[in-house]
């Protein structure tokens, strides 16, 4: 990222960082400590890239106040105790900085009449309000989206290009939607027929996303059946994740790409689902769970606990289970073995 125009100081500021070095510095882009050039600031928060704290060309590093500063250094240091978390903030509010630029209403699109628009908004060209939604202050809507009648969105909320968001959604304060997600769409519920065919069980109900929620691209989250489908606050979505009707996923609960939760099934606030992980519906799963990649859930969990597998187990038993698994073929081969000295037994 280049282009800015930070002074260091100011930036030791926002983290209350021990500056140490040149206070003068001007930052003028973002790297990491390896592609890094004259102007730009990085952080070291992993032990083995120390090694490039001689080499790089960054003009300014964020380190963890544990880390032992190298002498006769000509870079300029900001000592916290996070510096890992501390970059991710410093990002955060350059985003924030990009992002304020955007206002106001581009043309082509359209805004329905009884619809409330709040203060400081900016609606990207191309994009629909519907009847009747109501959006707060200083949102950002993106070009090609589209909010659906009856919907309510919250202040400081950003929505990506091509985004839709279905009628009576209600979409909290602070939220993040990335390009390309769909909320509010159809649950999948069908009843089968005498003749084998399947009728479309209507899904009159919505989803609540409540406040400070990211939800990455392409991601799905259906409306309920009668109720609402709910992401609690704090959740962190991940691309490619299917959420069905009637889902509650509990507060600060984080779940990576390609992961797909099946209808009624409650997500315990709290837990880390990895890649792929499938749930099956009518679950209710315990808080503070971490659930390994590729885990398939196939019945209630007890929270405060790690499960990986299928069907997915406590990672312990899976990890015994795991080890027998590897021995099977030799295993197999000394049941033949066996085998065969009885059946000469027999013949004798």
């Amino acid at each position: 990222m280049k282009n800015l125009d930070f002074k260091i100081k100011k930036i030791a500021e926002i983290f209350d960082a021990k500056l140490i070095g040149n206070k003068e510095v001007k930052i003028t882009g973002i790297s990491d400590i390896e592609n890094a050039e004259k102007g730009d600031i990085t952080f070291l928060s992993n032990e083995k890239y120390k090694k490039y704290l001689d080499s790089t060309k960054a003009s300014a590093v964020i380190i963890n106040k544990e880390v032992k500063l190298p002498n006769n250094s000509k870079l300029t240091f900001l000592v916290v105790k996070d510096s890992y978390l501390s970059f991710a903030l410093l990002l955060s509010e350059i985003e924030k900085l990009n992002i304020s630029r955007k206002s106001g209403i581009e043309i082509p699109s359209h805004i329905n009449k009884k619809s409330k628009i709040g203060e400081n908004i900016y609606l990207g060209a191309f994009s629909y309000i519907g009847e009747n939604v109501t959006i707060g202050d200083n949102c950002k809507i993106y070009p090609y989206s589209y909010i659906g009648d009856n919907s309510k969105i919250g202040n400081n909320t950003i929505i990506y290009p091509g985004v839709k968001i279905y009628n009576f959604s209600e979409i909290g304060d602070k939220c993040v939607i990335h390009a390309n997600a769909v909320i509010g769409s159809d649950g999948f519920g069908f009843a089968p027929s005498e003749d084998g065919s399947y009728s479309t069980i209507p899904q009159v109900g919505n989803v609540i996303i409540k406040n400070n929620v990211s939800i990455g691209s392409n991601t799905v989250i259906d409306r309920a059946t009668l109720n609402s489908t709910i992401i609690n606050e704090g959740v962190k979505l991940d691309n490619l994740i299917q959420i069905g009707h009637n889902v509650e996923i509990g507060e600060n609960t984080v779940i990576a790409a390609q992961t797909g939760i099946s209808g009624s099934t409650s997500i315990g606030k709290n837990s880390m689902l990895g890649g792929q992980v499938g749930i099956v519906g009518h679950l209710k799963m315990g808080d503070n769970i971490k659930y390994g990649a590729q885990a398939g859930v196939t019945k209630n969990m007890k929270g405060n606990q790690t499960v990986i597998g299928y069907p997915a187990m406590p990672k312990e038993k899976y990890i015994k289970s795991y080890i027998i698994f590897k021995k099977l073929p030799s295993i197999e081969e000394k049941i033949k073995k066996i085998e065969e000295k009885l059946y000469n037994l027999q013949s004798e």
